[in-house]
């Protein structure tokens, strides 16, 4: 038999002030200060309007494709400034929640919502700005009645999330860093985005150096031929 699990806010959770200051990096920066190993996957996409960034401590989901019992659950017990993130399994047959869901999600204060697997009421949620990220659409409603479970690690494509982790989301997908290696990422990804700003400004100005293009090219072997 198979126990169904409802643990409580974790202990571990990241602050406020982490969130904050990650709020204004990129998923891409902070994806290339990990080494580019860890991602939601291409089909987590941003459904809501604005560009609203995605930013918040983890709270996890993991329910049977279709069936969204636990997800009402998480909605009733999480915390302001929380994203709800469900593993659904990526099927995209019944939609996981829609506008009455997010509206209470939203009316209680939830940072976000992120859902591997599909949503529905698409048109409300790409009209309004509360952070919403989805694997596909169908107006094909949920079941509700489990099994599942809440606040126990998940994974979605590979990336693991578990709970009280930093959950980063923009128009270029999701990145979830690990609660214990908020502040080992923040340092070298705030150094990128500066390093990255900077180099605008001198491809803007024509100063950009692009020798770097042959001194790569110099260890291969290649041929030019003109034609």
């Amino acid at each position: 038999m198979t126990t169904l699990r409802v643990f409580q806010q974790p202990k571990r959770r990241v602050s406020p002030e982490t969130v904050d200051k990650f709020r204004t990096i990129p998923a891409a920066v902070i994806s290339d200060s990990m080494s580019r190993l860890a991602a939601g996957g291409a089909a987590l996409r941003p459904m809501h309007g604005g560009g609203k960034v995605l930013a918040g401590s983890a709270f996890t989901v993991k329910t049977r494709p279709g069936d969204n019992l636990f997800v009402h659950k998480a909605i009733d017990t999480a915390i302001p400034g929380d994203i709800i993130v469900v593993d659904a399994g990526g099927d995209l047959t019944n939609a996981i929640v829609g506008e009455m869901m997010l509206t209470h999600a939203e009316t209680r204060g939830i940072a976000g919502v992120v859902i591997y697997g599909a949503i529905r009421d698409y048109g409300h949620v790409k009209n309004h700005t509360f952070p919403v990220f989805a694997a596909g659409v169908t107006h094909r409603g949920p079941l509700h009645d489990g099994p599942g479970e809440i606040n126990v690690p998940i994974a979605i494509n590979g990336m693991v999330i578990e709970p009280g982790d930093l959950m980063i989301g923009d128009d270029d997908g999701l990145m979830c860093i690990p609660y214990d290696e908020t502040e080992i990422v923040y340092g070298p990804a705030a150094k990128r985005l500066a390093g990255e700003n900077a180099q605008r400004e001198r491809v803007r100005n024509g100063t950009v150096d692009r020798r770097w293009i042959d001194d790569c090219l110099a260890k291969i072997e290649y041929s030019v031929e003109y034609l």
